[in-house]
């Protein structure tokens, strides 16, 4: 009876192995991976690098607050289309136009001094300086010889001693006179040459102050130095200002240029003159061709990225493209025409090794490739597949060397 037992359940465990291997070797000759394919198509392909910007105006116009006031009017609104020499605002002057008026007070001071120190010193001081020295010499001579005179008269007996006295006391009179004539002389010529290394320093200190006042008050009165757009206008009428705050942004938007970012490992594609299309989240379907024209000179951090600053210029005829806006860019560094290419993602790579999986027969087969340019969804293949070869695309699926599939076309 054990023994009955023992063969059946060796039968039912071989019947079981047997229908295992069959499911296994049917598995294998069924296909059970349903996997997207491609072709391989000729088509003309561009190589694009896609990158975000900013729009800049060529030469703005800006207007700052020169020192701490208020905004006294307003003549118009952002955004408005203003003419060469409109006024767009007034800020309170009042207290500068005091400052100018007392500063050119002063400067003319200081040029009438100037001109006095340049001349020796002012003429009427100095002519009565030396009158005053030469009246004081000639009477100091005209009592020495007095003095001689006395002196000779009283040896002889024909004068008095009270008289040669009298006459010495006048001739010490006369000599602290004359030194003292001399002393003002020279204190005026030496205050004269002190004043002509000082006064043009001075002079000059108030013409500077006189300019600085002079372009304070011009600035209190906006006008537009262009016909164009004042796309920004922070103030309004009562705003206190201060000294440095922004009043205004004017520029012609005709003509914008992008500062485009490009990241570090694509700098060496960049070239000057290649064609670029802006892209604006504002306005979708609108593209705005330019061309690259300024090539980055060093790289910088920007947030995470070190990215080259990439000027283009674009033609903005319609003035929508507004300053300040971020943007996307997409610039187009190379093109190929009716090469073979296909989709981006079908390409493996294995080091330095590009390859594909093509579908022969509902199988895959690996097969390495060479390829060229590309652009964010497509690649060109130099080597290794032909027109009209289909190739698998990643899923679901993990793909691998003699995968049986059901085929699904991409669409």
């Amino acid at each position: 009876m054990t023994s009955a037992l023992g063969r059946r359940l060796w039968i039912l465990v071989g019947a079981a192995l047997v229908l295992t291997v069959l499911l296994v070797f049917w598995g294998g000759r069924t296909a059970t991976a349903h996997v997207m394919v491609a072709s391989v198509t000729r088509e003309n392909l561009s190589s694009i690098i896609s990158t975000n910007g900013r729009v800049e105006p060529i030469s703005p116009q800006t207007f700052r607050a020169r020192y701490p006031t208020f905004v006294q009017r307003t003549y118009v609104v952002e955004g408005q289309q203003v003419k060469r020499g409109q006024k767009l605002f007034d800020l309170d002057d009042t207290e500068v136009q005091a400052d100018l008026a007392q500063a050119r007070a002063d400067l003319a001071m200081q040029e009438e001094a100037l001109n006095v120190a340049k001349a020796g010193g002012y003429a009427s001081q100095l002519a009565k300086a030396n009158a005053d020295v030469q009246k004081a010499q000639a009477n100091r001579d005209q009592l020495r010889h007095d003095n001689e005179a006395l002196t000779n008269l009283v040896a002889a007996k024909a004068a008095t001693s009270s008289e040669l006295e009298h006459n010495r006391l006048r001739l010490v009179e006369a000599e602290a006179d004359f030194q003292a004539a001399q002393k003002v002389k020279q204190t005026l010529e030496k205050q004269a040459q002190l004043d002509q290394g000082r006064v043009p320093l001075q002079v000059e200190h108030s013409r500077a102050t006189v300019r600085d006042l002079e372009d304070r008050l011009a600035s209190a009165h906006g006008i537009s130095p262009i016909d164009g757009t004042l796309y920004s206008f922070p103030i309004r009428q009562g705003d206190f200002v201060k000294a440095g705050d922004l009043l205004g942004e004017l520029a012609d938007l005709h003509k914008v240029r992008i500062r485009a970012f490009i990241d570090e490992p694509e700098l060496g594609q960049v070239a000057l003159n290649q064609p670029v299309d802006i892209l604006w989240d504002a306005q979708p379907g609108q593209v705005w061709k330019g061309r690259t024209e300024v090539l980055p000179k060093q790289v910088v951090t920007r947030g995470t990225r070190s990215v080259g600053e990439l000027i283009c210029s674009v033609t903005n005829d319609r003035q929508d493209l507004l300053p300040n806006t971020t943007v996307d860019v997409r610039i187009q560094v190379s093109e190929r025409t009716s090469t073979l290419v296909i989709p981006r993602g079908a390409v493996s790579i294995d080091g330095d090794n590009r390859y594909v999986f093509r579908v022969e027969h509902n199988r895959l087969h690996r097969v390495p490739i060479t390829v060229g340019i590309a652009n964010p969804t497509k690649i060109e293949v130099l080597s290794g597949l032909n027109e009209g070869d289909v190739v698998a695309l990643p899923g679901n699926v993990p793909l691998k060397q003699d995968l049986r599939i059901v085929p699904v076309q991409q669409e």
